[in-house]
C-alpha cells in the first residue's frame, strides 16, 4: 500500500494541487517539477507526471506527461495504481482526439472500456470510527454521517488503507476513542465516488462503499494514530473543504 495521506511527499504533492485549483498555474508547476527532479521512485511519477498533465495549456505537453504517468504506473504492481489505468486511458484517448489523431484515440478508449468497471481489491479492508464496537457486530447503511450533520447514508464505507481508516477514526464526530476495524463486506462494494477521480486518478485511497452490512471481525490496536497537530491540520482541512457527499 503506497498512498498515505499524511506523507511528506502527498502533503508536497497536495500543495501543487491546491495552487492547480486556484488558477495559479506557475506556482503549480515550480512544485512539481522541483519534486520530480528530487524522485527516482516510479510510483511518485506516477502522481507528479499525472498533475504535471492537468497544469498544462499545451495538448502535446499533456499527451507527454500523460504516457509518462501511464508508464511509471504501469511499473508499480499495487492494487491501488490499478484503479488508475481506465483514468489514464480516457485522458489519453480525449487527448488525441484533440489532435485529430483517432487510431491513437481509439485505441486507448478500448483500452479503457477493456477495465474492470467494479473493484477487484480483496482487502484487507477496515473501517475507522469513534463508536464502540465488538466482533461480529453488523455495520449497517440507514445511519447519520459520521462527518455532516443531519445526512442519512445509503452506505457504509470503508478502505483497505489502514492510514485512511485511521484518518476516518479521527476526523468522525463524536468524542469517544478513535477505533480502527477490519470488516469483511457481506455484499457487493463500489468505488467511493467522493475520492475516485478526484484529487488523484483513480481509487489510490482504496476507499469504497457498499449499500450492504460490514462484519466486524477485529479491532486493530497497533494502527499509527496521528500526532495532535496533524489532528488539528486535518480537522481544520475538513471544515475548509467541507462540501456535499455523494450519498
Amino acid at each position: 500500500m503506497r498512498f498515505n495521506p499524511t506523507s511528506p511527499f502527498i502533503q508536497q504533492l497536495m500543495q501543487a494541487i491546491i495552487q492547480t485549483e486556484q488558477g495559479n498555474l506557475a506556482q503549480a508547476e515550480a512544485i512539481l517539477d522541483r519534486m520530480y527532479r528530487q524522485t527516482d521512485d516510479d510510483y511518485e511519477k506516477f502522481l507528479l507526471a499525472y498533475q504535471f498533465a492537468k497544469v498544462t495549456t499545451d495538448i502535446f505537453e499533456r499527451v507527454k506527461w500523460l504516457s509518462v504517468s501511464l508508464e511509471s504506473s504501469q511499473k508499480v504492481d499495487d492494487e491501488e495504481v490499478k484503479s488508475a489505468y481506465v483514468t489514464l486511458f480516457r485522458d489519453l484517448s480525449e487527448a488525441y482526439k484533440v489532435l485529430g489523431n483517432h487510431d491513437y484515440e481509439k485505441k486507448y478508449l478500448e483500452l479503457a472500456e477493456a477495465e474492470p468497471t467494479t473493484p477487484t481489491d480483496q482487502g484487507p479492508f477496515y473501517h475507522g470510527t469513534k463508536a464502540d464496537l465488538k466482533v461480529d457486530d453488523l455495520l449497517v447503511p440507514g445511519g447519520l454521517s459520521n462527518y455532516q450533520d443531519n445526512l442519512v447514508m445509503n452506505h457504509i464505507y470503508f478502505t483497505a488503507n489502514l492510514n485512511g481508516a485511521g484518518l476516518a477514526a479521527t476526523l468522525a464526530k463524536g468524542t469517544g476513542k478513535e477505533r480502527v476495524y477490519k470488516i469483511v463486506p457481506t455484499g457487493e462494494f463500489e468505488n467511493d465516488p467522493n475520492v475516485t477521480d478526484k484529487k488523484f486518478p483513480g481509487n489510490l485511497t482504496r476507499s469504497y462503499r457498499s449499500a450492504q452490512p460490514l462484519k466486524i471481525v477485529a479491532e486493530i490496536e497497533d494502527w499509527q494514530a496521528l500526532s495532535q497537530q496533524q489532528k488539528q491540520e486535518w480537522q481544520a482541512k475538513g471544515q475548509k473543504n467541507e462540501g456535499e457527499i455523494i450519498n
